[in-house]
């Protein structure tokens, strides 16, 4: 038996054992690949034998999870996933509020809001909304639900220009507070009680800080 003279046998026998030792260590610590030795190159390579426990879970539970309420589309303004629907008061101070899919149109929204009020306001008799709650339908469903209050629709000006009227930007002024708070900028919540939660939380720092003011 010959060999090279100015190799060493060391550093060969130290690299197969390495490797065979690699191939052991593998094999055992994942029993679903199979050990698969290359000749010539002294390298282990392993393949996938079908067997992963973890595939068929993945495909059943799906991507988000089994418990992702499902998000509605609204056409009109083309947007997908959760609307936010409140009440607020005329300084801009939250009263109630819900959260529902985007497929529901704000006519409904509107009377879904006021009829879970459950008379928690009794004080209230007028109602500011605009263009979007006109119409007999917003008007019958809220004579079903709070026949006390009346309805005033605060329509935009008939001028080139933008301008600002009484009573009309004030829950668009809310929901820009709102919207300042990282956690409501986008619709990050799969769940819809978790949004309303985050929702009431931001209202609550809002009304805090107001009234801290007031104090000072």
């Amino acid at each position: 038996m010959g060999g090279d003279p100015d190799r060493s046998a060391g550093p060969q026998h130290g690299e197969r054992l390495f490797f065979t030792l690699a191939a052991r260590w593998h094999s055992r610590s994942h029993p679903s690949w199979t050990v698969c030795a290359v000749s010539g190159t002294g390298w282990v390579r392993r393949q996938p034998d079908g067997s992963d426990h973890r595939q068929p879970e993945r495909e059943e539970r799906g991507k988000r999870g089994v418990s992702v309420e499902p998000a509605g589309y609204d056409a009109g303004k083309k947007i997908k996933g959760k609307k936010r629907h409140v009440l607020v008061d005329t300084r801009g101070l939250l009263l109630h509020a819900i959260v529902h899919t985007a497929d529901i149109q704000d006519r409904d929204g509107g009377v879904l809001l006021m009829s879970t009020l459950f008379g928690m306001f009794p004080f209230l008799l007028k109602l500011y909304a605009d263009s979007g709650y006109q119409g007999p339908k917003f008007q019958e469903g809220l004579a079903a639900v709070c026949g006390q209050v009346n309805v005033e629709i605060v329509k935009r000006s008939d001028a080139g220009r933008f301008v600002v009227l009484p009573k009309r930007w004030i829950v668009e002024r809310t929901i820009g507070w709102l919207n300042r708070c990282r956690r409501l900028a986008k619709d990050w919540e799969c769940l819809t009680r978790n949004a309303l939660a985050f929702l009431r939380w931001a209202s609550i720092r809002i009304m805090l800080r107001k009234l801290w003011r007031n104090i000072i």
